[in-house]
């Protein structure tokens, strides 16, 4: 009877692009994997050669063959334990999403990916192609039957079933699978459906970090033969993973599992987008980060978000009164940077904002004050924040949400310059969720009670609030989630008892901002339609309903 099998899963970052790095790094952890961790076998996540999603790189010759190239180099020093590793094979013309099964110095086997995902944030199908001559990939390690799949193909049954028909016991899936909301579950109660299908048992590894607006969570599972599924390594996490596998039972008895203990849907969600911000800041060339501070609840929550990320050292908030900016927006400003140790710097606008009326006065004369002069405002904090970023260094990091550039009620060039946009993906009400439960982590109040008591409002006029412009945000983001993220049309979301003036208000706002949302900043998603890579409307459309 074979003996008990050792894997490691090597749930990190592969950078994207980063072909050289990621060669060094991988041959150097199949070292660790097997001189400190003693496995027999080891494995990478999808694409890890390269990272994950390359886009367009794919379409570039010298790109491939630098990957080509790093394989064959991994694969000569890959001795004395079993490595996969995940790579962009050419062949000719086409080009594959595929793992190779790397021993005794050499390529051993190479897997190609059956299933390509073409939906939400994936674009496989315009890059890869299905091998149709391909063979399942079955192999052995010290007696036991291994075979290996790649993310998308446990998704449909016939990738595995076909896999244990030739022979495996047990099966590896490197993924690149990006994080959303309840998205955990959905996986586990599928990887339960597998393996209870096919009595195999199944070690599911995924990448980990953020890529532009993606970010992976890690998240890795083992499942047994038998249909249990194990506790999820700690998302969001860079760990080593070692368990010990037995082909008598086909069960898993973890060695190294850092387990998840918050699965909860505001933590998973602060967690995404602290690791979404902290990686594109790094992966860019970025230490440091400055945002506008305004007191009000989306540039609160982007602080503290950006303290979690970088550190309060490396995060500056820059106050810009203006003459409608009410004294307790500018106390709870303060209060915040002193809460959570961020250098607050204060610019007023007047003297810009003076100016932009004075060049205009004349053009405009005779001509009512409007929206107009409200979005100058904002366009000279846009300004005068670019320019800190310029001279300072420094990514600039903007404050809207879901709710705001869904309609439109974010001003181009103005509030929504900036480099990154970290809750981007969040709706208003989401918002005021994740500032408590970001509260209640700590024990305290770090974002101001005042900033979430208080009701929202742009100030850029007198007495001015969010809802003198939108729906209450309950009533609009509960419209905006039917219509964005559920795909509902007007009538569906009126035939659930929303008034129909105001859902046709909404729609057409959404519709009429789409050319917004092109221009803006990417941020992480976290959500099942997030707006940029996966919800891509024409801004030219004359389609209606």
């Amino acid at each position: 009877m074979a003996k008990a099998l050792r894997i490691a899963l090597a749930q990190f970052d592969f950078p994207v692009g980063a072909i050289e790095a990621n060669a060094a790094r991988i041959g150097q952890m199949i070292a660790v994997a097997r001189d400190e961790h003693r496995a027999d076998i080891v494995l990478f996540p999808e694409l890890a050669l390269c990272g994950y999603p390359p886009e367009d790189l794919l379409l570039r010759p010298s790109f491939l063959s630098q990957c080509d190239a790093a394989i064959a180099r991994i694969a000569r020093e890959a001795r004395g334990i079993v490595a996969v590793v995940g790579w962009p094979q050419a062949a000719g013309a086409v080009v594959y999403n595929a793992a190779s099964v790397l021993r005794d110095g050499a390529i051993a086997q190479t897997y190609r990916k059956r299933e390509l995902p073409n939906y939400a944030v994936f674009d496989e199908r315009r890059y890869f192609d299905v091998d149709p001559d391909r063979d399942d990939c079955v192999f052995d390690v010290d007696g036991v039957r291994v075979g290996l799949i790649i993310c998308e193909d446990v998704w449909f049954a016939e990738p595995l079933a076909s896999t244990v028909r030739a022979g495996a016991e047990l099966v590896l899936v490197p993924n690149a699978s990006p994080f959303e909301r309840d998205k955990h579950a959905q996986r586990d109660a599928l990887l339960a459906q597998r393996v209870q299908e096919s009595g195999v048992a199944v070690a599911y590894l995924n990448v980990v970090g953020g890529q532009d607006s993606v970010v992976f969570d890690g998240a890795s599972v083992l499942a047994d033969g038998d249909g249990r599924v194990h506790a999820a390594a700690k998302a969001f996490e860079d760990h080593w993973l070692v368990a010990d596998f037995d082909p008598a039972t086909r069960g898993f008895t973890p060695v190294a599992w850092p387990a998840e203990d918050d699965e909860g849907r505001d933590g998973l969600a602060w967690r995404a987008i602290v690791r979404g911000t902290r990686d594109y800041c790094a992966k860019n060339g970025f230490t440091k980060v400055w945002l506008g501070l305004s007191g009000g609840i989306d540039s609160s929550l982007v602080m503290a978000v950006a303290v979690d990320a970088l550190g309060a050292d490396n995060v500056t908030a820059v106050r810009m009164p203006s003459r409608y900016t009410a004294d307790l927006s500018n106390d709870l400003a303060s209060e915040q940077c002193l809460r959570q140790g961020v250098r607050m710097v204060t610019v007023p606008i007047e003297k810009p904002f003076q100016g932009y009326l004075d060049a205009l006065a004349e053009v405009f004369d005779g001509a009512a004050p409007d929206v107009t002069e409200e979005n100058l405002q904002s366009r000279a904090r846009g300004a005068l924040m670019m320019a800190l970023s310029n001279k300072f260094g420094g990514l600039l990091l903007t404050t809207g949400n879901k709710s705001e550039y869904a309609v439109g009620y974010a001003t181009i060039y103005g509030d929504m310059c900036g480099g990154y946009a970290p809750i981007k993906d969040l709706y208003k009400t989401e918002v005021y969720a994740l500032a408590r439960w970001r509260n209640a982590m700590a024990g305290e109040p770090v974002i101001p009670v005042g900033v979430i008591d208080r009701p929202p409002s742009a100030e850029l006029r007198d007495n001015q609030k969010d809802e003198d412009s939108l729906p209450p945000y309950d009533v609009l983001d509960a419209i905006l989630l039917r219509h964005v993220d559920m795909e509902q049309s007007g009538e569906e979301i009126i035939a659930a008892g929303f008034d129909r003036a105001t859902v046709e208000r909404v729609l057409k706002l959404v519709r009429i901002s789409e050319w917004k949302r092109h221009q803006a900043a990417p941020g992480p998603k976290v959500s099942r339609r997030a707006f940029g890579r996966e919800r891509r409307y024409p801004i030219t459309n004359g389609f209606r309903e």
